[in-house]
């Protein structure tokens, strides 16, 4: 490592952002042999990385760069045509790209830099980087702070274990969203769908549209997977029949896919004999599930919830590796893009508090010269070494299958926290149980909840400050 840039406060950050100055484009063009240097990196350039850029910027943190493998900033909304978005953010509806190219328009003003066609190949705890692209070669950039926005992933054939050969026409539901929206083209005329996913929902209305026949969708659990309007939207308003706790039993067809088998399964999941219903079709669609994308993650031993496939996070979005922050569908799935946008805006200023609070214990550490030290903005001058403060564990019980975040540092937070997560099954007529210890301090009746919608509530730091001796916080669906 080149001694320029071993050094701390004001001196280092300008070190630093000229490093990255020329970074604004797609690549800088320059050569990999030095280290670059930027305080937050953010690994993912979808609705996540873009929100939680715009959020760090806008808490004094200049020198940001977003790392996207795509050829273009946006992520999966470039090809979500559909309208339902921005509700919450922007109070109006907008369909996917309209939604990504409001933040979009908000970095690029905000001069934030980004190396699109760009493939992160490993990072360390230390906050080292590893990438790759076709104009810069192989990258190594070093990051005080880095955010995790990388997103997810469908769920393959593979993992499904339906039975029967390999003939074309297999396509997840994301996959067949990116030909009709993005290439132009269409997977096939006629088509089943197994999985009630939004994603698979929302293509059976887009075949439909196309002039394809969406002769059921199936679903395995005895719920839908997806949001109660996407199923009135797109199946219900085009008479299209969805099948509960039914599944995929054979696949007919050598080199075209020509036909499918249904059948009803039990409680156990398992196929029901005599069940069976044949379908002649030439394109299965698959939305059976999202996974996080959390090889990085795991890399570099960041504790990952089994629950979720995301990282466990603390009140800050703060992951098991110190510096290292995750937000959106990486930490866990969502269902509104509203809500990832708000959690990235999160983890963009908590990253920058941590990165303000880095410099100033750096430049503190200067007793000898202080010509050089950095001044923290506002946003963290109040930002106290909570090292050893006590995480309060969230514990999800009777019904309640994840929180994010998993621990919550009463020091830390701020006044207001939300915590998200999702019910293992449909409840109705149920309540919204939060217990500090043994004491309740919210009991809210909801008519509804399912595994399809997420579900939150607000924690308010006072309440938490008045409870002596705080262990744990149980949130629980009750009756009554």
């Amino acid at each position: 490592m080149n001694s320029q840039y071993i050094t701390t406060g004001k001196d280092k950050r300008n070190i630093t952002k000229q490093a990255g100055s020329d970074s604004h484009a797609m690549t800088d063009g320059k050569s990999s042999d030095t280290v670059q240097f930027y305080d937050i990196v953010i690994i993912g350039g979808g609705p996540a990385g873009l929100a939680a850029a715009v959020s760090a910027r806008k808490s004094g943190i200049e020198n940001i760069l977003i790392l996207e493998r795509d050829n273009k900033l946006g992520g999966i909304l470039n090809q979500c045509i559909h309208n339902g978005f921005g509700l919450h953010t922007f109070k109006e509806e907008l369909t996917g790209p309209e939604y990504a190219d409001r933040f979009i328009r908000q970095a690029i003003a905000l001069k934030i830099p980004y190396k699109l066609n760009t493939t992160v190949l490993d990072i360390t705890k230390e906050k080292q980087i590893t990438a790759v692209n076709s104009t810069d070669g192989l990258l190594q950039i070093k990051a005080n702070a880095v955010i995790l926005a990388m997103g997810c992933r469908e769920r393959a054939r593979g993992a499904l274990n339906i039975p029967g050969s390999r003939p074309a026409g297999i396509y997840s539901a994301g996959t067949a969203q990116h030909l009709v929206n993005i290439e132009g083209y269409m997977p096939g005329r006629e088509v089943v769908i197994l999985g009630s996913g939004d994603i698979g929902l929302i293509m059976a209305r887009r075949m439909t549209l196309e002039g394809a026949n969406v002769k059921v969708v199936a679903e395995l659990m005895p719920y839908s997977g997806g949001l109660k309007r996407n199923i009135v939207q797109c199946l219900d308003d085009y008479g299209i029949p969805l099948k509960l706790s039914h599944t995929v039993v054979a696949i007919r067809g050598k080199k075209r896919l020509e036909g499918i088998t249904l059948a009803q399964v039990d409680e156990n999941g398992k196929p029901i004999p005599g069940t069976e219903k044949d379908y002649s079709c030439d394109t299965l669609l698959l939305s059976c599930g999202l996974i996080p994308e959390n090889e990085l993650s795991r890399s570099i031993g960041t504790e990952i919830d089994p629950v979720t496939g995301g990282p466990c996070v603390n009140e800050s979005l703060e992951t098991s590796t110190p510096g290292v922050f995750a937000c959106g569908n990486v930490l866990h799935v969502h269902d509104l893009v509203d809500y990832v946008s708000e959690e990235a805006a999160a983890a963009g200023k908590n990253a920058a508090k941590y990165v303000w609070q880095a410099d100033s214990e750096a430049g503190a550490a200067k007793s000898a010269d202080t010509t050089g030290i950095l001044t923290a903005p506002a946003v963290a001058k109040s930002t106290a070494d909570t090292s050893s403060a006590e995480n309060i564990p969230l514990i999800p019980m009777d019904g309640v299958r994840y929180t994010v975040p998993k621990t919550v540092c009463v020091d830390r937070m701020e006044d207001l926290l939300t915590v998200r997560f999702r019910v293992g099954a449909v409840c109705k007529n149920a309540f919204i149980s939060v217990y500090l210890n043994d004491k309740q301090i919210l009991h809210r009746k909801r008519p509804i909840m399912a595994p399809g919608e997420m579900e939150q509530i607000i924690l308010q730091k006072k309440q938490l400050e008045a409870v002596e001796n705080l262990k744990t916080i149980t949130i629980r669906i009750t009756d009554c």
